[in-house]
């Protein structure tokens, strides 16, 4: 399988950042996800790896004469610092909270370079394995109201609106839809969620091919990439900021 998920580590840190401050209008310090893998036991998070990136060698930055015109000649150079080789493949990421029995979804965000792949359910079906994982019985998670594409796919997945929140993203103070799902235990919801889940293997295995579940190209643009907005449990939200725009990239 080309696209791998595993548990967030303190050294995908760097890479989370930088796709995160791609997907959102804000983004959490690198200190509050460290805070969240080394001290909160609640709280799950994933990263979904490309197993097909290549990763350059880290070595001299080539220069074309050896020299820079004046006057940036007197002043040091700045070779950006390259990404550790075991995390310049991570294209996407996501978390949970268990709070009771509840699995509460804080963020899902893709590389934009990825998006329109299906790595964004992927990232959600994840979640939902872990949800199942830890006991808890209904997932929920808030999106904007002008989301369509995202709402879409949470739907999909049993995804259903419970109520708004107004004026809950201080980027543009645009309200929130509270969405969650059923009872994940019952016999419906597990059935519903093993068909979903193979046709997600399948359109996955066919982008493995280079080609979509219909036999067309695969779609790499991202420009017109799913964005769904997923907040922490409401005691973090002021703290972790409520302008959180995640991205699924479905």
């Amino acid at each position: 399988m080309r696209y791998v998920v595993s548990p967030m580590t303190l050294a995908d840190i760097p890479r989370v950042i930088d796709i995160e401050k791609l997907a959102y209008p804000s983004t959490w310090p690198a200190s509050s996800y460290r805070k969240e893998l080394q001290d909160n036991p609640l709280a799950h998070y994933i990263v979904v790896r490309d197993t097909l990136v290549a990763v350059e060698p880290v070595g001299d930055t080539p220069s074309d004469s050896g020299k820079r015109p004046f006057p940036l000649s007197l002043l040091p150079a700045r070779v950006p610092t390259p990404l550790a080789p075991e995390i310049a493949n991570i294209v996407g990421f996501a978390g949970l909270w268990l709070m009771v029995d509840e699995a509460h979804v804080t963020t899902i965000a893709t590389h934009p370079n990825y998006r329109q792949r299906g790595l964004g359910e992927l990232l959600l079906t994840s979640l939902i394995d872990i949800a199942y994982g830890i006991g808890a019985r209904q997932v929920t998670l808030e999106v904007r109201v002008s989301n369509d594409v995202a709402q879409i796919l949470y739907r999909k997945y049993g995804f259903h609106e419970e109520g708004i929140r107004r004026r809950y993203y201080s980027d543009n103070q645009e309200d929130a839809l509270i969405m969650w799902t059923e009872d994940i235990m019952t016999d419906r919801y597990r059935e519903r969620y093993f068909l979903l889940t193979q046709a997600l293997k399948t359109r996955l295995a066919a982008e493995d091919n280079g080609t979509s579940a219909t036999g067309g190209t695969s779609a790499k643009n991202g420009k017109n990439a799913t964005s769904s907005t997923t907040q922490p449990p409401r005691r973090r939200r002021q703290e972790q900021e409520s302008a959180r725009n995640a991205n699924p990239g479905d």
